[in-house]
């Protein structure tokens, strides 16, 4: 691409002040309120505005993931290609989905075969954009996966990129970018999160394979992503034992990975130490598979005994003494009417999106109603009805202080209950230390870490 062409571009790419503003104020939410901490990784990878660029990544927990990509461009509006049947549910929110740069696409799984032909608009379009040096995200998954690890890719990520540069004569240089996210917790309100870019691909250098193989070059260009993205994420492949995996990554990881000289408390360095902890025990799996099994069945049964006596597994690392159990119990007599005062309207952030959510099967949509429904729903019908509220009993002063500190009190509110949560979860550790339900409990997650400590050679510092 030339000088001259990369500056006309980059002039067109510019988003409009609405659009920055209502960034902003995603911006604010996402990463002030949402989550505790947010990272965007090896943003330095990321070609100069008016590139033409295809970001695939992995996709795991709905609309959180694009949010996430969103807020790491801060140059820049992408266009986001997403699951058609969102655009179905009423014309105004569609043109509001479209004017963000979200693009539906049509899936054969859901919306039906005959839905299909509605793609043809989307990718014209999205091969439009491309070509004129803008930013295109897809997820080649097709529909998010509900557990941390990566599915079977579909090429037409790899179809659409080689057809905008045959659209425009092979003389655009067309970029892809391998992307990944990854959460400390899908559910848990306050959590990190980040999302790490790899290194850019160039399909020129399979233009001339594409014009006699087209699959062929697809398939090589495919394989380069995806070899990408499988090294930057957590990608548990054994989905048999996933759930056991996954506890054992929690209840032993974290100290394996300090043990090692990670900060687990970091989500960065806690993913990388969260990878080795699991190509480790893929490995020992191979040779050993009768000792990961038996690791595997006894780590189902801790889980299970911790949920059903509704402790923490923190609490048997550091059990709290009972003068600091009594403190904390005072503390939260102390500041239960501040918490009551804070509730409003903050509760319905997350009582409403909770309600729709029950409306469907999947619970990776979770994140997504809580998120995204209190961003474009309950946080702007509810404050401002606050504000006016507060204006027309109190006065415009008073309203406009109130709704300044509304978001700053559902912090309060949330921290609040889970100090609360942990409090009764420790007490309630304490209460059973001599009981033989817990006694029990002590010695199978003692034996299990000094399994894995042999099995796994951990080297503890």
């Amino acid at each position: 691409m030339t000088t001259e062409r990369m500056a006309n571009t980059t002039r067109t790419c510019k988003p409009n002040i609405c659009y920055r503003l209502f960034k902003a104020y995603i911006r604010f939410f996402h990463d002030r309120i949402y989550y505790r901490r947010t990272y965007s990784l090896q943003t330095e990878h990321i070609p100069p505005e008016g590139t033409p660029l295809l970001v695939v990544s992995n996709h795991q927990n709905g609309m959180n993931d694009p949010l996430g990509i969103l807020l790491a461009f801060h140059d820049r509006k992408p266009y986001f290609i997403t699951r058609g049947d969102l655009f179905a549910y009423h014309p105004l929110f569609s043109a509001f989905m479209r004017a963000l740069g979200l693009l539906p696409s049509f899936r054969i799984d859901y919306e039906g075969e005959e839905a299909l032909g509605r793609n043809v608009e989307t990718f014209l379009l999205s091969e439009r954009e491309l070509v004129s040096g803008r930013t295109v995200v897809m997820y080649p998954e097709a529909g998010h996966q509900d557990k941390r690890w990566l599915g079977a890719f579909s090429l037409g990520y790899a179809k659409l990129a080689f057809e905008a540069a045959e659209m425009d004569g092979f003389r655009t240089e067309i970029f892809i970018l391998p992307s990944c996210n990854h959460y400390s917790d899908y559910f848990l309100l306050r959590g990190q999160m980040l999302v790490k870019f790899g290194t850019p691909i160039s399909i020129r250098p399979y233009y001339e394979l594409y014009r006699t193989r087209p699959r062929t070059a697809q398939r090589q260009v495919n394989k380069l992503v995806r070899k990408q993205i499988e090294d930057m994420m957590l990608d548990i492949r054994d989905l048999e034992n996933y759930s056991a995996i996954d506890f054992l990554r929690n209840t032993y990881g974290a100290a394996r990975a300090a043990a090692q000289g990670y900060r687990p408390d970091r989500l960065p360095e806690r993913l990388l130490a969260d990878r080795d902890f699991v190509a480790a025990l893929q490995r020992v799996q191979a040779d050993h598979p009768e000792a990961v099994r038996s690791i595997c069945n006894d780590a189902l049964t801790l889980q299970e005994g911790i949920r059903e006596m509704k402790i923490s597994d923190a609490a048997f690392d550091r059990p709290l003494p009972r003068g600091v159990l009594a403190l904390r119990f005072l503390l939260c007599l102390f500041l239960l009417p501040a918490w009551i005062f804070s509730l409003w309207p903050n509760v319905l952030h997350l009582v409403i999106p909770t309600l729709l959510q029950r409306r469907t099967t999947d619970p990776m949509f979770y994140g997504t109603f809580v998120l995204a429904a209190s961003i474009l729903l309950t946080v702007p019908v509810f404050y401002t009805l606050t504000f006016v509220l507060t204006w027309i009993h109190v006065n415009l002063w008073a309203a406009a202080a109130y709704l300044a500190v509304l978001p700053w009190l559902a912090l309060f509110a949330w921290h609040y209950r889970t100090f609360f949560i942990r409090t009764v979860q420790a007490w309630r550790y304490r209460a059973g230390l001599k009981t033989e339900r817990l006694k029990a409990l002590r010695q199978l997650r003692t034996g299990l870490h000094d399994r894995l400590d042999q099995l796994l050679k951990t080297k503890k510092q």
